[in-house]
């Protein structure tokens, strides 16, 4: 979405099944036009729940649209536009997440924050080697570690599985918590966005516990919440 704002043009937001004889899915009409890409491409949805929920995102707009307010649309849009066309590349640089992990770096001191960790990220670990065959090596400091190459394969094989649609949740995830073992844990329903923010936000939660925050802490964490949840309700409509 290239403008922040920009006047409403149109009265009703609605949706409908592609007619018979055309590629099947849904489809958002506006005043009864097709909704499509930023890149002019067709906005075929997979599902009627997601349908449903863009097109009232786009109802529940005042005299002026808010591109930011149009959540699932963006995501709709980056599946169509730059995840479907190059769906090698956003798999690679997602998987590469793992190789060097949030979770796998660990404090050693203070002793407290080193508890958090171990409390709330081994659980994730722990599943990811049970429900991803992936086992990854944990260190203590910043400085990285390999992991296995039956890991990475394991974590690739993972994230290519996805449709178009849910990759892109996934990537969201995984940008805004830093970290593909919690973006699957999140996508798998091992964990909600709650728990999602808490174990990426670890670290700097500790901080503002003991320092304090400022504005632009508040801003940024914010926005990674609601990056989360975005992905989650993307995901769940994907479902339904």
């Amino acid at each position: 979405m290239t403008a922040a704002k920009f006047k409403r043009f149109y009265a009703q937001a609605s949706w409908e099944a592609v007619p018979p004889g055309e590629d099947a899915g849904f489809r958002v009409l506006l005043d009864g036009k097709a909704v499509k890409t930023p890149a002019k491409a067709e906005m075929a949805l997979p599902s009627r729940a997601l349908a449903e929920a863009i097109a009232a995102e786009w109802q529940a707009q005042g005299a002026e649209v808010e591109s930011r307010s149009l959540v699932l649309t963006g995501l709709a849009w980056t599946a169509i536009d730059r995840v479907g066309p190059g769906r090698q590349r956003v798999v690679e640089e997602l998987a590469g997440y793992g190789a060097h992990d949030l979770v796998c770096y660990h404090a050693g001191t203070p002793a407290d924050l080193a508890a958090r960790q171990r409390e709330q990220w081994r659980p994730l670990l722990d599943w990811a080697a049970r429900s991803l065959d992936a086992p990854l090596a944990v260190t203590t400091g910043v400085v990285s570690i390999e992991q296995p190459p039956e890991t990475l394969a394991a974590l690739r094989r993972a994230v290519a599985a996805r449709d178009d649609f849910a990759l892109t949740a996934l990537d969201a995830a995984a940008s805004a918590a830093g970290s593909l073992v919690i973006a699957l844990a999140l996508a798998a329903g091992r964990i909600d966005a709650a728990a999602a923010f808490e174990a990426a936000q670890l670290d700097e939660g500790y901080q503002i516990e003991r320092w304090g925050e400022d504005p632009e802490a508040v801003r940024r964490r914010a926005a990674i919440k609601a990056d989360l949840e975005a992905a989650v309700r993307f995901l769940a409509l994907l479902r339904d």
